[in-house]
């Protein structure tokens, strides 16, 4: 049988199992551990025990589980609350302010934990019903929440980026760092879209009258709630950048000042302990088996000869190297709709990645655009997880068409930051250049 023939059922059966609901890694190993019976019989299995067993002696794994507590334990004191009230005091009599400060907001919280729903759930329960109290368009600031929770997995530290590095080859380090100037570009994005539109639509997020808006004296004093925030992002990113720490080491600091938070605003309890662990073991877990299934899925598809294959059909596409990488974009745009971002990962890095480095690309570079499309894919229609975490915690009264359409501009605006980026690359590579 042609290898073309064989790619085709391979990957039909990929889709036909997905469409069938079933779960992806399981349907990631299983079709690939079949294929590899029947391409290379029995002795195929060890190739595939071989190579996760050198994957769990990596290092890099541990920080998984420690960022996942980090962000469970995060998620239960009270940080979140008393940011937005100091936003709210410093922003609120600002057209559109209280919308810019919950992105701030989601910002900090994104580079205190490396997932994307901590933020989305803790605005969604806090923020949202505070704005839309004061008038704020409905579809704005869930379109606002929406965006700002996804940078969970852009700005680092982030889960993804430790994942995207295990598979590639590339330094967790240099992804970390080069996380940074891309996620500020897209808050400060975002942040003027929000001015200029009600600068022309005050109607849309009316500032705070005046007896509502506070004094000097209330203002600095609400500014303590910002220390605790801002000693964890340096307890984790500080000492990754000044070379004291490993991403790895720096997940445990990361705990320590999530707990010391805990202590702080009094929550911490064997309750919370207990749940935080819980919820990271499942989480963890899975990751696992997302892991086990890539191993699968890369020794498979390595033994078939796909990857010559797709590499010459990416390869042939007409307009030189950059109209490779705008058609791995769009790819990887529409994939991020319909799959799990790891899911993603599996399938497409494996072909793009070895394209990207023969074209001269920088694959740390590459894999911020990679990011930045699944963080997209977080808050887009049909199956983003952020539509889905905002659902469970929005009013009886907010409907999902109007969480979907509350995206739309607030994804262009994301799609302008990463044509930024592809054509300015030194927002992602110059921090890991002078870093690293």
């Amino acid at each position: 049988m042609s290898i073309e023939m064989i790619t085709l059922l391979f990957f039909g059966s990929l889709l036909l199992f997905l469409v069938l609901g079933l779960p992806l890694t399981f349907v990631l190993g299983g079709v690939s551990v079949v294929f590899l019976y029947f391409t290379w019989g029995p002795d195929a299995f060890y190739m595939v025990a071989s190579q996760i067993w050198s994957t769990m002696g990596s290092f890099s794994l541990v920080a998984i589980p420690l960022f996942v507590f980090m962000a469970m334990v995060l998620e239960r004191t009270g940080v979140a609350k008393d940011l937005y009230r100091m936003m709210f005091l410093w922003w609120g009599g600002l057209r559109g302010g209280l919308a810019i400060g919950t992105l701030v907001i989601c910002a900090i919280f994104a580079a205190m934990c490396g997932i994307s729903g901590a933020a989305v759930v803790a605005m969604g329960t806090i923020a949202l019903p505070s704005m839309l109290e004061r008038g704020y368009d409905k579809r704005m600031v869930l379109g606002c929440i929406n965006t700002g929770g996804g940078w969970g997995i852009l700005i680092p530290p982030s889960i993804l980026m430790i994942l995207y590095s295990l598979i590639t080859g590339v330094s967790v380090g240099q992804m970390f760092a080069a996380g940074v100037l891309p996620g500020l570009l897209l808050m400060v994005l975002t942040c003027a879209y929000i001015l200029i539109r009600c600068y022309f639509q005050p109607e849309l997020a009316p500032a705070l009258p005046k007896e509502e808006r506070a004094s000097w004296p209330e203002k600095l004093k609400a500014l303590r709630a910002v220390i605790l925030p801002m000693l964890i992002v340096v307890m984790v990113l500080g000492s990754i950048i000044a070379g004291i720490t490993t991403p790895t080491e720096a997940a445990a600091m990361g705990v320590f000042g999530a707990l010391l938070s805990a202590v702080v605003y009094r929550k911490m309890s064997w309750e919370l302990m207990r749940d935080a662990s819980i919820r990271t073991f499942k989480l963890t877990g899975m990751i696992m088996w997302i892991l086990f299934a890539a191993h699968a899925f890369s020794a498979a598809y390595q033994s078939m000869g796909a990857q010559e294959l797709f590499e010459g059909w990416i390869t042939s596409i007409p307009g030189g190297p950059w109209a490779v990488i705008i058609t791995m974009m769009v790819i990887i745009f529409f994939l991020a709709m319909v799959l799990d971002p790891v899911g993603i990962m599996l399938i497409t890095l494996p072909v793009f990645l070895p394209v990207v480095k023969a074209m001269g690309f920088d694959p740390v570079w590459f894999g911020i655009l990679f990011v930045i499309n699944m963080e997209i894919g977080y808050m887009t229609p049909p199956f983003g997880f952020n539509l889905f975490y905002l659902k469970g915690v929005v009013p009886p009264s907010i409907t999902m068409k109007d969480i979907y359409v509350s995206v739309i501009p607030f994804v262009l605006v994301e799609i302008v930051g990463i044509a930024l980026i592809m054509m300015f690359p030194e927002i992602a590579t110059y921090l890991p250049q002078l870093f690293f």
